[in-house]
């Protein structure tokens, strides 16, 4: 628990009265631990010369080493002891008494007093606290002090002070502004000297504030309330004010032990928070996007805030049931959204017979595109989906993995084909991968997969990417969607124009990639210059004896121009081939 602690500072209230003395302390001797109460022993000849005005002063204010040492005994049985040290005989006072004393402090004035440190070097001071007043004091010269004193005196622990007596000290005189500089400055811990006037409230709250902002200790100069003192009362605290001002600085001080976020204020929020209520109808298997489906209100039915929401989301759950507009969002509204790979792969291709089969290092390019695939995270299913024809049968040799499934559906409706399995799994997000991609970047699609959830698109991809090194993530029901309007969907082996063409039917999601996974290389299998950039590519992992990494994969594209060159030069036909776009524009709209 943060508490502040208590210099009870004596001072000369006394004047000279050693009686007025023990009953001031007596009437503070209730406060114990947490306190301490200071004094300042010192000669008139070791303080002064005659010619000095308060000489005379001094010599009335001055007790001998007997009744300090009964002081001293008296007070610690219930505080720390503190002494304030002016000269030679304030040090013969602490070394006579010095295993009751519990630290000392220095006024700015005494500073550079090097007789008195001299004569303290001879003490083992390793047990005390020492408090450095460092008013006037600019902060290189504190740094210096400081330094000198820890070399000099080897204590404890320094503490530095700030405030002065000016009888009394003007609130914008106190210091205050000190705080942030010194604490800037300095890892020492900070006692506050408050000298305003002790009849004013800045005398009980000044304390607190100070506090407040990260003062540790306060020092206070008390008085007796029924007995004359002419000497150092400007500022002093009875012991009634003393203890409202004990209770305000300690009662704001334990605020700062309270938690961040108290049960209060949580149920403030729980009973004030707008609710995410739907705009519109959401099937079973859709995602919310928390800018276009919801209004907010605060309702009294139960429902889950927007953050809950979004955690829930962003933790890869869908909706589970239909929900009605106007509703709100439970959490048994959503499940774990089961999320599959599925990787299309024909053995027809003219350009490269057989590319699926064509080796790439040790293994065929599908069985290296399988091999990616299985690490993207998050996955429940990874599936090779081919067609049932009897020239793809043979794919179901080249899985990589038993873990993987095989599913044989359409030869040409690639949607159908994807639905079949999608379906038969249970599958509410396909990552849409093409067997031509041996090189898809798991990173990537870790990304694609994250950005999708969390704007709850129907279909996200990557604004920039190299080809072949990303995926398109797709809702099942879009793809169900898409089914409906297209029976026989003749160009679905470009899936892509069925949602990019149709906005107005889709929430389509196209988010950045990080910069250091966007490259302009081509990572795609379509002819044989590609495969012998591949194999030049995989032959560099092999001999490194490294698995695929994107980022070593360009790093070494980066650095060999001649293995990217092999392939630079080659088209994607869907991007070129001005007559497919304007049919695939056609046929893929609709209407």
């Amino acid at each position: 628990m943060i508490k502040p602690y208590f210099i009870i500072e004596a001072a000369n209230t006394h004047g000279g009265d050693f009686s007025y003395l023990l009953e001031l302390i007596e009437s503070f001797s209730k406060y114990e631990d947490g306190f301490g109460m200071k004094f300042q022993p010192f000669h008139p000849d070791k303080i002064a010369t005659t010619d000095y005005p308060f000489y005379n002063l001094y010599q009335l204010l001055h007790f001998d080493k007997r009744q300090w040492k009964e002081v001293i005994e008296k007070v610690n049985e219930t505080k720390d002891v503190w002494l304030d040290l002016f000269d030679s005989y304030g040090v013969e006072v602490l070394q006579e008494n010095l295993g009751k004393v519990y630290g000392i402090k220095f006024q700015s004035s005494v500073l550079y007093n090097l007789e008195v440190f001299q004569e303290l070097e001879i003490l083992d001071l390793s047990l005390k606290k020492v408090i450095l007043n460092v008013a006037a004091q600019p902060v290189k010269d504190i740094k210096e002090i400081v330094k000198r004193v820890e070399n000099a005196l080897k204590p404890a622990e320094i503490l530095l002070e700030y405030g002065y007596q000016s009888y009394p000290t003007k609130l914008e005189d106190s210091g205050l502004s000190k705080l942030e500089s010194v604490k800037l400055h300095f890892p020492n811990r900070i006692v506050f000297a408050d000298h305003v006037d002790g009849e004013s409230d800045d005398a009980i709250w000044l304390p607190v504030v100070t506090t407040a902002l990260g003062v540790d200790i306060i020092e206070k100069h008390v008085m007796l309330p029924d007995k004359e003192t002419k000497h150092d009362y400007f500022s002093s605290l009875t012991p009634d004010r003393f203890a409202e001002m004990v209770l305000k600085t300690t009662t704001y001080t334990k605020l700062k032990d309270k938690p961040f976020i108290n049960e209060k204020e949580m149920n403030y929020l729980r009973n004030t928070i707008m609710i995410p209520i739907l705009k519109k109808d959401k099937p079973v298997g859709s995602l919310i996007n928390f800018q276009e489906d919801f209004e907010y209100r605060r309702t009294g039915r139960n429902g889950l805030n927007l953050k809950e929401i979004q955690e829930l989301q962003k933790n890869f759950h869908i909706l589970a049931t239909n929900k009605n507009a106007g509703e709100t969002i439970l959490q048994e509204d959503y499940k774990r959204a089961v999320i599959s790979t599925i990787i299309a792969c024909r053995l027809k291709s003219t350009r490269l017979p057989k590319k699926a089969l064509l080796p790439i290092g040790s293994i065929s390019s599908v069985e290296r595109c399988i091999k990616s695939c299985l690490e993207f995270k998050n996955v429940n299913h990874t599936i090779l989906a081919t067609s049932t024809l009897d020239e793809d049968g043979g794919l179901v040799n080249y899985t990589y993995r038993p873990s993987v499934i095989i599913h044989k559906g359409d030869p040409d409706d690639v949607i159908r084909r994807y639905l079949g399995i999608a379906e038969i799994l249970r599958t509410d997000v396909i990552i849409r991968i093409t067997a031509d991609m041996p090189f898809v970047s798991n990173e990537i699609v870790e990304k694609a997969l994250q950005a999708h959830f969390e704007s709850g698109a129907d279909y996200t991809v990557p604004r920039r990417v190299a080809v072949g090194t990303g995926a398109e993530i797709i809702n099942t029901i879009a793809l169900q969607k898409v089914k409906k309007y297209f029976i026989s969907a003749n160009y679905s082996e470009y899936m892509t124009w069925y949602f990019q063409n149709n906005p107005e039917h889709f929430r389509l999601n196209f988010f950045d990639l990080p910069e250091t996974l966007i490259r302009d290389y081509r990572l795609t299998l379509d002819y044989p210059e590609d495969l012998e950039m591949f194999n030049k590519l995989q032959a560099y992992f092999d001999e490194q004896n490294l698995e695929f990494n994107i980022h070593k994969a360009f790093e070494y594209l980066d650095g060999h121009p001649e293995v990217n060159n092999l392939n630079s030069h080659l088209t994607l036909r869907y991007k070129t081939d001005a007559e497919l776009i304007n049919t695939l524009n056609k046929v893929t709209k609709i209407k």
